[in-house]
């Protein structure tokens, strides 16, 4: 039977060679054409690009075959393209969406396929399922024809998406104060995407940088996957104490999502970057406008929201949903506690190099280390300590959503519970404004326990209390 295939919270993403395999990837190829051509957009522009992962250019090559079958004309790039570099392609060019052949940070046996809308930002929940229901079942309904044909027939145009993006970002922050600062740099970008970036952008003056997982190795040697947290970012942060870096600037494999690492060797969590992100924007840049952050990151920003009088819209977990209300509220940041973030300005895309861009002039602006902003930081809303527990599951999702229900604890870590959210997950709203999330990864089978709390002696209490309420002990 034909495997049918589900979008998650960021694409679809599978087991190269045993689902995602060339025939799944044209499907789904054929399944945005037909979606685009309900939407009377035969004709126009797609932007295709893909990451290094095993095979990702020959998936983008079979994908592109497809599209350019179905009437459309396709701009792939030339090599491997950061992700928020494809979305901004997209408005660059006028192109009515994106096919972007990654899967982000999971496990190198992955990889995936993500669809981007006229905007660059990811597509709504209502047409990812719009999408998936016009995913063919079978070969016979994908159409197809060669990539040497349609280049040679004019219907596809091989391009380096990297010099215009570099162009825009000029418009968003000036270089060259960066550049002077004489910082010492150290660069992580976890043999993905983002590799030879920084050294591109800001070298030629004062500043070093030190790039380390900078080749193409889809294996991620050193690191469990790509995804910029602990331990995956060891390597780099001990490698910034040897070098005695000033900070370690990291990207995912797909270079849209962002870590920090502080001059200590100290990681800087997603929940804290994001605080300081959007304390850059308010207090340094001087700007002001809506907070988007999904429900699993940090209160801090809500403190912030009311210091600055700004507001904060709280929405589900991934870009699905965060795109959509960052576009209609003109955000001035958008972002979510798996370390992406978008700003006013840009592409309503997470964008790993303006991040950390936007942090390293942070620290110019400022004269300050990343562990110094941390302490200014809560200096201003109090200090808020996080963790989190992935744990694999393969059981029956709906039977452990109704023991989570059922097994509903009135305190956890010895702090009361004061309310549930439950519009992604479950949510339990703490005392002390904190809280701990229970939800089920859409990208892997994977249930996930967060928190967030003043109390740091309460955090690691407060998940294994709810790794029991969610029933794994």
């Amino acid at each position: 039977m034909t495997q049918k295939i589900k979008f998650g919270t960021d694409g679809w993403r599978a087991y190269i060679a045993e689902d995602y395999t060339f025939d799944n990837c044209r499907r789904c190829a054929q399944g945005f054409a037909s979606y685009l051509v309900k939407q009377g957009k035969t004709g126009e522009r797609v932007v295709i690009g893909y990451d290094k992962r095993f095979h990702s250019e020959n998936f983008a090559a079979a994908a592109t075959e497809v599209l350019a079958a179905n009437g459309f004309m396709v701009s792939l790039t030339k090599e491997a393209t950061p992700t928020p570099v494809i979305s901004y392609a997209v408005v660059d060019k006028n192109a009515v969406g994106a096919i972007n052949i990654t899967a982000s940070h999971n496990p190198p046996s992955d990889n995936g396929f993500k669809v981007r809308d006229a905007t660059g930002g990811a597509i709504d929940p209502a047409g990812l399922l719009e999408i998936e229901a016009l995913i063919p079942d079978e070969m016979s309904d994908v159409k197809r024809v060669s990539l040497q044909e349609a280049i040679a027939d004019g219907n596809v145009e091989i391009f380096d998406a990297s010099i215009n993006y570099i162009e825009h970002l000029k418009n968003l922050i000036d270089l060259e104060p960066i550049r002077k600062a004489g910082l010492r740099v150290v660069v992580d970008s976890m043999w993905g995407n983002g590799a030879g970036w920084f050294t591109r952008l800001l070298s030629g003056d004062k500043t070093e940088i030190i790039e380390i997982h900078n080749q193409r190795n889809p294996s991620f040697p050193e690191m469990k996957r790509p995804e910029p947290i602990p331990p995956n970012v060891n390597v780099g942060l001990k490698r910034t104490v040897e070098v005695d870096g000033d900070v370690l600037i990291i990207m995912d494999g797909d270079a849209d999502r962002c870590g920090i690492g502080d001059e200590n060797g100290n990681f800087l969590n997603q929940l804290q970057v994001m605080a300081l992100l959007t304390l850059y924007m308010l207090e340094i840049r001087k700007e002001r406008g809506a907070i988007v952050k999904t429900l699993s990151t940090t209160t801090m920003l809500n403190k912030l929201g009311k210091i600055y009088d700004v507001p904060v819209y709280e929405t589900g977990v991934g870009f699905k949903y965060v795109a959509p209300k960052f576009t209609e509220t003109n955000a001035l940041i958008g972002g979510e506690e798996s370390g992406g973030y978008a700003f006013r300005g840009n592409v309503p895309e997470r964008d790993g190099i303006l991040a950390n861009l936007y942090m390293l002039d942070f620290m110019v602006k400022t004269g300050m280390k990343p562990s110094q902003l941390l302490k200014h930081l809560f200096d201003i809303v109090g200090p808020h300590y996080y963790d989190r527990i992935d744990t694999a599951f393969k059981g029956d999702t709906d039977k452990k959503k109704k023991h989570i229900l059922k097994n509903q604890p009135t305190t956890l870590g010895g702090l009361k519970v004061i309310g549930l959210d439950t519009t992604d997950g479950f949510k339990f709203n703490l005392e002390d404004g904190g809280w701990m999330l229970i939800r089920f990864s859409g990208t892997e089978p994977i249930i996930r326990v967060y928190t967030e709390t003043t109390h740091p002696e309460c955090v690691q209490e407060i998940l294994n209390d709810g790794l029991k309420v969610a029933g794994i002990e």
